[in-house]
Order: C-alpha cells, then structure tokens, then sequence
C-alpha cells in the first residue's frame, strides 16, 4: 500500500490531533503517503483532499479538536453518495482509510470497506459509547472537564445553599455522568441505564441538609430527560433553590489529558500498521490494558456495559 487516506467525522473529541500526528508519522516513516482529507465525510464529497507531511502534524498533539475539521453529509448516507466517495478515493490514489469517530462515523467506514477501500476505525467521541473498547479517545479529557465544573459549583452551591443539576453529555450512555460524577463527589447521578427515584434524591438532599450539607448536586446524562422539570420537581417538593447547569459543547474542547495523548497516539500509530497488512472493516480499541482489534461490524454492533459497581459505589460514597 503506498496512499492512505485520513479523516475525523462526527462530534470532535480531545486526542483526535494525537492521533491524526502519530498516523500521519507513522506512514511517513513507513514510506507511504498520506492524505487529509478536511471536514469529514462532506470534505470527502467535496474532493476537499491535501498531501500531508511531518509539518502538518507539527505542535498539534497538546491541541483540541481536529486539525482536520469535522462535518455530516446527507449525501454520503446514501448507496450511490457511498460509492462516489470510494470512487474519489481511488481518483486520488488513496488506497487505504483511516477514519476517526463514532458509531456513526464506523457505519460510513464500513460502507467504504463493503466497496473495495480498505478501512480501519479508531473510537473518538467523548461520550464512551462505543461497547466494544473499554474507552474511547475524548472521554477521559471531557471527564475531567465536567469533575473540574462539579467542583467550581460546589463551591457557589455551598455558599448559597442551593443544588444544582448539572446536564452532561453522552447521548443515551450514562458513562460521563458517572465517572465525572464520582470523581467530582456528586451526591446523586442520574442515567439512562438506570431509572431513577425523585423520592430518592429528596431524601438525599434533606439528610444533607440535616447534618448541615450546604449543598446537593446532581450529575445528569442528557438522554434522561428535561433537567428543568427534575430541578422545578426538586425545588417544589424540598423548598430547596435547585439551578441547572448544562454544560454544552464545553466538554468537548480543552487540551487532551495525558491518557487521551496516549490512546490517540498509539491507536494511530497502529491503524497504519493494519493498513500496511493490507487489513480492512477492522477498529481498534483498548480492553483489558491493551490494543484490540475487532471487526467494524462488532464495533458497531456491541452494546455499552453499564459500570454497574462503580455506579453502587458513587451512590454508597454520597450518603
């Protein structure tokens, strides 16, 4: 394989620039070509194409976002969009593609592969929702995002004796509020996986409020529900002033955190590897300490598994 191909797709995720830099390197030094394609899927449509080189990825590992631009095409959703797209890559010599993104991102992968261009997938969203990997690329640097937001309205909560329900990302996936949640010492999370008792958290917040807890907050994933009915249901039954917070797109910016460097960096490094084997519809993840890689298909097709004892554990450390 001498021309690969590289492109972020979907929401972007802290890391993506990791590994943009370590596959761009690695197929340099591997004596291959490599070409950017900007603004995802839609950039592809468009022919919006560039030869990379070692100083297109120079001092962007430490950055968030994606150098290359991210953006959705309704064109490329369609059979007949899918096959002009595998038509362009092969106008452009592009043999090989490595496309970065969710489940959504994967689908569009895998039609390319479906088509004759070989492709390999590595997981970059924020909201951990990719059931095969262990972790995707973008959430740990959100999680750190939301803990360090739950700790500064900690501080304004206790002062004016409020809670606050605080609106995360990740689509129908709890993980964000979870994790973020616990690290940050939320006194209740509410996520999709698990339904959740108003009664619960209105006895939480006024055993708190008992042995003189100034404040209550409330991690929520955004595929709950309306974080103002939870927060005026909350307020009308306590009498305690409960605020929403919705973090927005917030979570997704920032510098990548260390571990977010280093998947992004070595699942990079490795899409190419495969690529270089001639490997296709693959995606690379991380379980159990290591690399993986598994078919595009089971990627798509793996259900997120609910932390089940860590979600017990944030729910016995909050009383």
């Amino acid at each position: 394989m001498k021309t690969i191909g590289i492109l972020t797709s979907g929401g972007d995720a802290p890391g993506m620039n990791s590994a943009i830099r370590a596959a761009v390197r690695t197929a340099l030094n591997s004596g291959m070509r490599i070409k950017g394609i900007r603004n995802g899927y839609d950039g592809l449509m468009k022919g919006d194409i560039y030869e990379m080189n070692v100083s297109s990825v120079a001092d962007i590992i430490h950055k968030g976002g994606t150098i290359l631009g991210t953006a959705r095409s309704l064109e490329f959703k369609g059979k007949k969009g899918q096959e002009r797209g595998a038509q362009i890559l092969t106008d452009y010599g592009i043999e090989g593609l490595i496309v970065i993104g969710g489940d959504g991102s994967f689908q569009g992968a895998k039609a390319l592969s479906d088509l004759g261009i070989k492709t390999v997938g590595i997981p970059g969203t924020i909201d951990n929702d990719m059931g095969y990997t262990d972790f995707t690329i973008g959430f740990f640097t959100a999680m750190e995002t939301v803990s360090d937001a739950v700790g500064k309205l900690r501080d304004t909560s206790s002062s004016h004796g409020r809670a606050v329900v605080i609106e995360v990302m990740g689509r129908n996936c709890g993980d964000l509020a979870l994790f973020s949640g616990l690290a940050g010492g939320a006194e209740s999370i509410i996520v999709p996986e698990h339904e959740f008792s108003i009664d619960d958290i209105i006895e939480k917040m006024e055993h708190g409020k008992k042995r003189g807890k100034l404040h209550h907050l409330i991690t929520l994933a955004e595929g709950v529900g309306d974080p103002y009915s939870v927060a005026n249901e909350l307020e009308e039954k306590t009498g305690i002033e409960t605020k929403v917070t919705v973090l927005g797109h917030v979570q997704r910016g920032g510098s990548p955190s260390t571990v977010d460097r280093l998947l992004g960096s070595t699942m990079g490094a490795r899409a190419v590897e495969l690529l270089q084997e001639e490997k296709t519809g693959l995606a690379i993840g991380y379980a159990n300490g290591k690399l993986i890689e598994v078919s595009i298909d089971e990627a798509i097709n793996s259900k997120s598994q609910f932390n089940e004892k860590l979600y017990s554990l944030a729910n016995n450390l909050s009383r």
